[in-house]
């Protein structure tokens, strides 16, 4: 069969606030091929992102994402990584075009499985869907009370494990952020304690170092993203300061080879990668595969739906030592609203990959229609997008 058609629907919310809190929006994206259908979700500016698959050429290797896509053969997971390295090829100086193609290959993945009545985890080569333990993932209070209370409330949730982070650690004091680690402690009591820099400190290793000291005081497992993804010698200088902390990072790879340099140069003890940004989840298992083979724990990252957490998942699915998840845990509204079914901890405080064909989650239009965003590019008057209608067809799709 051929991929007759990609549909990308953007979704938000009425407003857009400055937090840090990628849940706001969404880009969607369903693949149809013969009789079947698939869904992705980019993790990225849905309308640069919408762009980057219909806009004009440039030259021959900056070309839009569709003319690797549209059109081509997919029968098995051979043809997904044909095609991954047609955009890599043909689209190597359009840079959104990552981004792109990863809720694009989230898609074929979920297709493939649907056509083959089997768990997008079976067809990477998993005999089985292994139990992750998911950590509460949420920003820190405006004050340490809030952060209290908000790890507190995860707790008392289920929560074995809690991830705080961003509104404004690392922008003031230490002594400041030293408090606002330590009410996340009390308030998780003797659970895991992750914490969240969003890269605040760019490359400068002292700054960072500032912090550890509380951070070991309150036991924390990990310092996330400390610096810019590719500052690889920042990354290992504070890892060799820090034996009880350890460092981590990688949702920011936007390639396997940069998550890859992450656990070969930088000293990474825990690397985080973002199905919906780094190509897909092939180049995740990728990854995943070599974390396992150097001591190094994989995790996903994902802050949005219930279809970006089950694409998460699939590339560690069956890695029993790599537990920990994360759960978005207060998404906004739009991103609850886009699939029927929700990935929700058990009486054991554990999720699994879903068993069901595919990634196991059905994208609800009905629901997320009131979110969604009407978009046409058009360039001299020609029209290169207009959003399909939640219920349309394959002659609603981009066509070029």
């Amino acid at each position: 069969m051929r991929i007759e058609a990609v549909d990308f629907f953007y979704a938000a919310m009425p407003e857009i606030s400055l937090d840090a809190d990628g849940s706001q929006d969404a880009l969607l994206v369903r693949v149809r091929a013969g009789d079947f259908e698939g869904w992705g979700e980019c993790e990225a500016s849905p309308l640069t992102s919408i762009a980057a698959f219909v806009t004009p050429r440039s030259h021959g290797v900056c070309q839009p994402v569709s003319a690797s896509v549209l059109g081509e053969r997919l029968d098995g997971v051979d043809d997904i990584a044909r095609i991954a390295a047609l955009v890599e090829r043909q689209s190597m100086d359009l840079l959104q075009a990552a981004h792109t193609w990863s809720g694009i290959e989230i898609a074929l993945w979920d297709l493939l499985g649907r056509r083959y009545e089997t768990p997008v985890w079976r067809l990477l080569g998993y005999t089985a869907s292994t139990p992750k333990t998911p950590y509460a993932s949420m920003l820190f209070g405006d004050t340490p009370q809030e952060t209290l209370e908000r790890a507190a409330a995860a707790r008392a949730a289920g929560f074995r494990a809690v991830k705080v982070g961003w509104a404004g650690y690392g922008e003031q004091s230490p002594a400041r952020d030293a408090d606002q680690v330590a009410a996340a402690r009390e308030g998780l009591g003797d659970g895991d304690l992750l914490v969240d820099a969003g890269q605040i400190w760019g490359e400068d290793v002292e700054a960072a170092a500032e912090r550890l000291p509380a951070l070991e005081a309150a036991g924390a497992t990990w310092l996330e993203e400390p610096f810019q993804p590719q500052a690889f010698r920042a990354y290992a200088a504070l890892a060799a300061r820090s034996p009880l902390v350890g460092i981590a990072g990688g949702e920011g790879a936007h390639s396997a080879h940069m998550a890859l340099n992450l656990i070969d140069f930088a000293g990474v003890r825990f690397v985080q990668i973002d199905t919906a940004r780094i190509g897909g989840i092939g180049p995740a298992k990728r990854v995943a595969d070599h974390a396992a083979a150097h001591g190094v724990t994989f995790v996903n990252h994902t802050f949005t739906s219930h279809l970006a957490l089950s694409a998460s998942l699939q590339p560690f699915a069956g890695l029993a030592e790599h537990r920990i998840c994360e759960y978005p845990v207060g998404p906004r509204a739009v991103a609850l609203a886009i699939t029927r079914e929700h990935l929700v901890p058990g009486p054991d405080g554990t999720i699994h990959a879903p068993d069901a064909p595919g990634l196991g989650m059905d994208v609800d239009l009905d629901a997320i229609a009131p979110y969604l965003r009407a978009v046409e590019i058009r360039v001299d008057g020609e029209t290169l997008f207009v959003s399909p209608a939640p219920s349309g067809t394959v002659k609603d799709a981009v066509a070029l």
